[in-house]
């Protein structure tokens, strides 16, 4: 009976490779979304930009913060930084 799936389903198998690819470039990028390594990198970034003069203080300190948040998986609406 094996045989006979493995030949039902082997149209299939490119569907199923498809899959597999995905599941693993999302492990991926969550990985590297939760990578105290990367967020330090990006948050040197900022803050070589806001020395050169590209950003100013207030978006350096938005874009740190949504570092912070992509780190904790915490996510703030808009309406929660005007309230600030």
């Amino acid at each position: 009976m094996g045989l006979l799936s493995f030949i039902a389903t082997l149209p299939l198998a490119p569907v199923r490779g498809v899959i597999s690819l995905a599941e693993l470039i999302q492990r991926q990028v969550e990985e590297e979304v939760h990578n105290p390594a990367s967020a330090r990198r990006a948050l040197e970034e900022l803050e070589d930009a806001r020395a050169a003069g590209e950003i100013s203080a207030e978006e350096e300190e938005e874009a740190q913060q949504a570092i912070l948040d992509r780190m904790t998986g915490t996510a703030r609406s808009p309406s929660d930084t005007e309230k600030e």
